[in-house]
């Protein structure tokens, strides 16, 4: 597999000879204004451009969308994106959202999806925790499987929570892609993983390599790439996370 970093969580990842799209986040830099409640009123989102030409983000087979946040699917890949490409979303409520902008191949993901002989199965997440969650709304990750590849595990807008847990210890996946940046508004607490979840995660999967990506590309970030190296040197798992720029990849 190759993974590669957009921007934000917008992957691509290339699996068992098909290229994903996972949270299409399209915009030219300055876009959209910044999210409300949050640090950096001062910046519109998103705060960086995006890393490679937007045909080869685009060129792809499938594009996942965990959820239909402005940051994970935007009004540009609504418009960019060709209608007739697959899309897998979460949940019937998102599909019909993503069906109204045009699309006309949406399917729902299941827990025992198979897209040209790749196993996708979908997991759970929780955006926050606590009061937030009512804002927040429904999340969800993705695992991959296919006999010719690691397993990977995308885990989505979540924290660490019982349910990340239980799909480490279920599926054995060899790479984890978290979402970083401790993302958070001025009240609720952390929306996505900060410091001490990426710690978790490495805890409970000695073995995989896991990859934090959702750092410093919309305002309302809270931990650096930095600041994050600095953590993992500080507990001696620098080796076990990686901690990518904008339009670096990996093969596994």
């Amino acid at each position: 597999m190759n993974i590669q970093l957009i921007r934000n969580a917008t992957l691509v990842v290339e699996f068992a000879g098909r290229r994903f799209l996972i949270d299409p986040m399209l915009a030219e830099k300055g876009t959209y204004p910044p999210f409300k409640n949050s640090v950096r009123q001062d910046q519109n989102n998103p705060l960086v451009g995006l890393s490679i030409p937007i045909d080869d983000i685009i060129n792809v087979d499938a594009v996942i969308v965990t959820h239909l946040h402005l940051d994970h699917f935007d009004e540009a890949a609504k418009e960019i994106l060709p209608k007739d490409l697959k899309m897998f979303v979460q949940n019937e409520e998102d599909a019909q959202v993503v069906k109204q902008a045009g699309f006309s191949n949406v399917e729902v993901l299941q827990e025992d999806t198979v897209y040209e002989g790749i196993q996708l199965i979908k997991t759970k997440g929780e955006h926050g925790r606590g009061e937030i969650l009512k804002i927040t709304g429904r999340v969800s990750g993705v695992v991959f499987k296919h006999s010719a590849e690691k397993t990977l595990y995308v885990a989505g807008d979540t924290v660490w929570i019982e349910a990340v847990h239980d799909v480490i210890n279920m599926h054995k996946s060899a790479v984890i892609v978290v979402n970083g940046g401790d993302n958070q508004f001025l009240e609720g607490g952390s929306l996505v993983m900060g410091k001490d979840d990426i710690h978790e995660v490495c805890k409970a999967a000695p073995e995989a390599q896991v990859i934090s990506v959702h750092m410093e590309a919309v305002n309302h970030w809270t931990l650096s790439r930095d600041e994050l190296r600095s953590f993992l040197s500080a507990r001696g798992i620098s080796s076990n996370v990686l901690v990518p720029e904008d339009g670096e990849a990996y093969a596994f």
